[in-house]
């Protein structure tokens, strides 16, 4: 079932919705500028009528309203006449004495009001008393050196005395505020404060009185340095005892608890501390509102509500859509209630969703659990500020299509929004997190948590989930407040803020791990994260990032290739090769890597190029074609982010690991680990193209597909996981042919096959599997002896085969794979047997020899001349230049080599500048082993 979006449920008022700038001063009611109607604030305050319509009336409130009322009727049993509002900076003490005050103006009038029936039930009278005198004093508003009064034609009042005695004269007449200043007047002017007998003189006694007294500390810090602070405290305590004594007069002072504002001053916890000593003594302590009432009096101050909507009791009933939403949220804690806090009550999570409704509990629940310990935040203005705010942008953000959320959940804060930021961070009492919002949150178009939404699968980037998360961690988390009030937040309460019907409760781990590795004032410490002031180790790896060179990084890719590609029994490796000539053209498997420049991203230039590669070899071409195999990477972008990776790593640890705390060294031991893992799975991942000579003599591409080094078991390496795909397309034999092979794929050119072209066949023609070890057709050749399918022959001048094997056991030792040796085919050997086998002949007849002639000299018979066209051989001596080695091959030797009298005695001198290096020499003497050739090569001092 699809819920329906909350701001189609529920209307915030109109200057929400219109989004018309809202003033700190909406939320926070100032007693005397409501006394005076001032245009400056709200008619929220100033209007009695609106006032009631948007205040929740708490159990408390209505309690201590009841008190009053009853007190002011007349009635002294249950209830108390000095009331002192204990509750934090912020917790609507300005408000309750803004309700005393309407109702005391009002008088009977008021009892039509939204609520005010509870409060008449509450004192068991009919109606609120008329023609009340009333006095406001506020504390911050009062200057003592300027006074009131004077130039509008009354007197000046420069005490709060004087002040107070002034106002309850003038709510009955003009005449009788005079005559009420004039009790006072000496005592005014000489800042004396008046004792019992003229407080007395100065209460009406034919009328109810309420004196409403607020922000009284404000008055005692700034006159404290002259002496008025004492004499303040010492009236304050005069005008208690004697409203005490009177039936129809309250006092109500407000005085905040000691979890004070962080401004307060020595000075102003001891003044606090007096006050609350004499008034605690006089008076009743009142807490206006609980936890419990913080979402209602939201709702109220907020929303728009009909009337009808409204219980007796004063709460809000919510429609069908609302319960809808409430109940598919609960079913949702209810069935993940393992994986959740127990901050909200599984069981009774529908009750607790529909009494915060539209907000989500975690959203109001954040500020009474996290944030309330601030000395900044104002418990009640100050959620109601931010909540405005968030409000108004939410509505307007869903009526734009943007979102179509069912609740206002904690992930949905409109971070982006500067107003909102500053409203937040005032609370906070930290500005300086500005820079960590707009980076990881929002402010900016490229904050990582809108990026990493924008490039998340479907379902996470719908949800914006990456945003929801690290909103929800910033609040949770106290903006990173540190030391001993410092909050975190925990994978828990992350899950149950931004979880939703229908949504997997796992994408919050992938959406945790994708925000650590992004964010740069993100910190995480096992399963608890917090938004802190200080930069983390990801903001100096992406600026160590940027300065890591392209030559540094390949070099890096390169040495982690070598070492991925281990040596492999009879498989030769060649790294990165960019000529022909450094590829040795001989029968052996050559695997070839190709460098970061020759990559499947340009296909058909590196297809190309491996051709080319494959078939020549210096200015030849290749003999060994076939045992040439190319392995390619599919792009070189990867590879290169995780060495660039890994390298900015190492240089943090090497640069400034000596800074870091033991967390953070962990941390980047961690880091540097999981980069060298990623760089090699990257080089697996890679290099997964093999490029090779196909049947049609053709170059194909054999895609390994998705390959990870866990895919064979430990210890292998790729050239296995090449080496298995070619066996399984037949492109490559570990345990050799079977002799019937041989038989089907004999050159019709050869009636007798050199065992060394045998082997030389499976290297340079594509038609046959490539062997992985050239040994093999040793084994070969000597199960087909055995089985009578081949015959190992030599060769003698005569043409006679000699030795000759055929079914007889055969060693493969001692096959040898040399132009000398050769087998045959069964009907080859079988014919050659039938002509050893012969009747018996006659002997010759001796024939007669011409007698010899003796030369001259008398040495002997001359030797026959020889022909005019034929030579008994020939020989040459002299120097070859470099580059006409292969050509005096090809136009000299190969003409003499088919057959058995050439014979070549090579000479070499090699003198290079710079000499010749151990390794070389090392490389000409293995060079020289592989053919078979006397290794001893003598170097020059």
């Amino acid at each position: 079932m699809k819920l329906k979006p909350w701001y189609d449920v529920v209307k915030p008022r109109e200057d929400l919705r219109e989004g018309r700038p809202l003033d700190a001063s909406e939320f926070a009611a100032n007693l005397e500028k409501v006394r005076l109607k001032s245009p400056n604030i709200s008619k929220d305050y100033t209007d009695p009528a609106r006032f009631f319509e948007r205040t929740y009336l708490t159990e408390n409130l209505v309690h201590m309203a009841g008190e009053v009322v009853r007190r002011l009727s007349g009635i002294t049993t249950e209830a108390s006449a000095v009331f002192n509002t204990m509750t934090q900076f912020g917790g609507g003490k300005t408000h309750a004495l803004t309700l005393v005050y309407h109702l005391a103006t009002c008088g009977p009038k008021a009892n039509s009001l939204r609520g005010v029936s509870k409060i008449l039930e509450r004192a068991q009278v009919n109606a609120i008393p008329a023609n009340c005198a009333v006095a406001v004093f506020v504390g911050m508003d009062f200057d003592a050196i300027n006074g009131r009064g004077g130039s509008d034609g009354t007197p000046v009042r420069k005490t709060p005395w004087g002040e107070i005695a002034y106002q309850l004269g003038a709510s009955i007449s003009e005449e009788r505020a005079k005559e009420n200043f004039a009790q006072v007047a000496q005592h005014d002017a000489q800042f004396i404060e008046p004792k019992g007998d003229v407080i007395e003189k100065i209460l009406p006694t034919d009328r109810p009185c309420p004196i409403l007294m607020d922000e009284v500390l404000s008055f005692f810090s700034t006159y404290r340095q002259a002496g008025y602070g004492t004499k303040f405290y010492n009236f304050l305590q005069a005008l208690s005892e004697t409203v005490r004594g009177r039936n129809n007069c309250v006092l109500i002072v407000s005085a905040p608890k000691s979890d004070f504002d962080y401004c307060y001053t020595a000075e102003d916890v001891a003044d606090l501390q007096r006050l609350e000593n004499v008034l605690e003594r006089l008076s009743k302590s009142v807490l206006l509102s609980a936890e419990a009432d913080a979402c209602e009096i939201i709702r109220r101050r907020l929303f728009e509500w009909d009337d009808r909507a409204v219980t007796s009791d004063g709460r809000v009933l919510l429609s069908k859509e609302a319960h809808d939403t409430c109940k598919a949220y609960g079913d949702w804690v209810q069935e993940h209630r393992q994986q959740l806090p127990d901050l909200v009550n599984p069981d009774i999570a529908r009750d607790q969703l529909l009494a915060s409704y539209p907000f989500h509990p975690m959203a109001i629940s954040v500020f009474e659990r996290k944030w309330q310990g601030l000395p900044r935040f104002q418990r009640t203005r100050g959620i109601l500020r931010v909540l405005a705010l968030w409000v108004s942008q939410a509505y307007q953000d869903g009526y734009k299509g943007a979102h179509c959320d069912p609740l206002v959940t904690l992930g949905t804060a409109p971070l982006e929004n500067p107003l909102f930021r500053a409203a937040v961070f005032e609370q906070l009492g930290e500005n300086r997190l500005e820079a960590a919002v707009t980076t990881d949150i929002a402010g900016r178009k490229d904050a990582h948590s809108i990026r990493l939404d924008s490039e998340a699968v479907d379902a996470i980037k719908k949800q914006r989930l990456h945003r929801k998360v690290a909103t929800s961690i910033f609040f949770e988390s106290n903006g990173g407040q540190v030391g001993q009030e410092a909050k975190e937040a925990s994978l828990p309460e992350i899950r149950l803020a931004v979880g939703e019907p229908d949504s997997d409760i796992g994408n919050v781990e992938t959406v945790l791990e994708a925000l650590t590795q992004a964010c740069y004032y993100l910190t995480v410490e096992k399963t608890r994260y917090k938004f802190s002031l200080k930069e983390n180790l990801n903001k100096r790896f992406s600026d160590r990032r940027a300065t890591i060179q392209t030559p540094q990084i390949d070099e890096q890719v390169r040495g982690e290739i070598q070492r991925i590609f281990a040596p492999k029994e009879f498989v030769e490796r060649v790294f990165f090769p960019e000529k022909s000539i450094q590829i040795s053209d001989r029968p052996a498997l050559t695997l070839v890597v190709a460098d970061l420049g020759r990559t499947m991203l340009d296909e058909a230039a590196t297809a190309a190029f491996v051709d080319q590669m494959i078939r020549e070899c210096g200015t030849s071409a290749r003999t060994f074609q076939s045992a040439v195999i190319w392995i390619v990477a599919d792009s070189p972008q990867a590879l290169r982010d995780e060495a660039r990776k890994l390298l900015a790593w190492e240089a943090i640890e090497d640069e400034d690991g000596e800074t870091f705390d033991d967390t953070q060294k962990r941390q980047v031991d961690e880091n540097i680990k999981k980069a060298k893992r990623d760089l090699r799975e990257a080089v697996w991942r890679s290099y997964k193209h093999v490029l090779l000579l196909g049947k049609g003599n053709k170059l194909r591409n054999e895609d390994l597909g998705l390959v990870h080094s866990s895919a064979l078991g430990p210890g292998s390496t790729p050239i296995d996981v090449v080496l298995n795909r070619l066996e399984k397309a037949d492109d490559l034999e570990r345990k050799g042919v079977s002799p019937n092979f041989l038989i089907r794929n004999w050159p019709p050119a050869f009636k007798e096959w050199p065992t060394k072209s045998v082997r030389d066949a499976f290297f340079a023609s594509p038609q046959f599997p490539r062997l992985l070890n050239p040994e093999t057709v040793k084994d070969t050749i000597s199960r087909g002896v055995a089985d009578g399918i081949l015959a190992y022959v030599g060769k003698t001048a005569s043409g006679d085969y000699k030795p000759f094997y055929f079914k007889q056991s055969l060693l493969p030792a001692d096959v040898e794979t040399a132009e000398e040796m050769f087998i045959v085919t069964k009907d080859t050997a079988e014919a050659f047997l039938k002509s050893r086998v012969q009747p018996p002949q006659p002997p010759p007849a001796p024939a007669l020899e011409p007698p010899k002639e003796e030369a001259e000299d008398g040495r002997g018979p001359t030797p026959p001349p020889p022909t005019a066209d034929s030579y008994a051989g020939l020989s040459w001596t002299g120097e070859v230049p470099p580059q006409k080695w292969m050509n005096f091959y090809t136009k000299v030797l190969s003409k003499f080599a088919a057959g058995l009298g050439l014979k070549l005695t090579v000479r070499f001198d090699a003198t290079p500048e710079g000499g010749v290096s151990k390794q070389k020499l090392e490389e000409t003497r293995s060079a020289l082993r592989e053919l078979n050739l006397n290794d001893d090569v003598a170097p020059k001092a």
